[in-house]
C-alpha cells in the first residue's frame, strides 16, 4: 500500500486518539473549483511516498495501546478508493475500533463507494465520514461526530453506519 503520511499518535484529526493514514492521490477538486490554490494539505503532494503492507499497519495500530480509532485523509482517500477499501476490510476483521474518513467529495458524488463500505463495516466498527470541499472565506464550525472545528461551513460529518451508537 502506498501512503504520503502516516502518523501513528494524532490528537487533532478525530475526539479519540488516533492513527492517521495519508492517502497520495487526489484531482485538487477543491483548488480547481475556487481556482486559486486553497488545498491545505497541497504539500503532502510532494511527499517521498511510504510503502508499507497494510498489515503491517494493522499490527503497528493494534499494539498501539494509545489509539483508539483510524483517520483516513492526505490528499483524497477516495482516489486511492482499491488500497482504501482492502486497508478496511482488514482493519475491521481485527479491530472493533472507529473509522474515520475526510474526503472533499460530496454525499452523491461517493455514494456507491459509501455503500460498499458499510456493507464492509456492518455494525461492528464505528464508520465516520467528513464530506464536502474546502471553500475559502467560511465560518469554521465545531463538528459534533469528529470533536474537531472543520474550515468551512459546507463541510460535515455523518456516522455511516447508523446502527451503532457513538461510544
Amino acid at each position: 500500500m502506498e501512503l504520503i503520511q502516516l502518523i501513528d499518535e494524532d490528537f487533532i484529526s478525530y475526539k479519540k486518539a488516533s492513527m492517521v493514514l495519508g492517502f497520495p492521490k487526489c484531482d485538487f477538486k477543491c483548488d480547481h473549483e475556487c481556482g486559486v490554490r486553497v488545498c491545505q494539505n497541497s504539500h503532502l503532494a510532494s511527499q517521498k511516498p511510504i510503502e508499507i503492507s497494510i498489515n503491517e499497519i494493522v499490527d503497528r495500530y493494534i499494539t498501539n495501546d494509545i489509539t483508539h480509532a483510524i483517520v483516513c485523509h492526505g490528499l483524497e482517500p477516495f482516489d486511492s478508493w482499491e488500497d482504501l477499501l482492502d486497508f478496511i476490510k482488514i482493519f475491521v476483521s481485527k479491530s472493533d475500533d472507529d473509522i474515520v474518513i475526510y474526503t472533499g467529495y460530496t454525499e452523491l458524488e461517493i455514494k456507491d463507494k459509501v455503500d460498499i463500505l458499510r456493507d464492509v463495516v456492518g455494525d461492528k466498527n464505528t464508520l465516520i465520514i467528513k464530506y464536502g470541499r474546502y471553500i475559502p472565506n467560511q465560518q469554521s464550525h465545531y463538528d459534533e461526530f469528529l470533536g474537531v472545528n472543520l474550515a468551512s461551513d459546507n463541510q460535515y460529518s455523518i456516522i455511516e453506519n447508523k446502527m451503532k451508537v457513538m461510544s
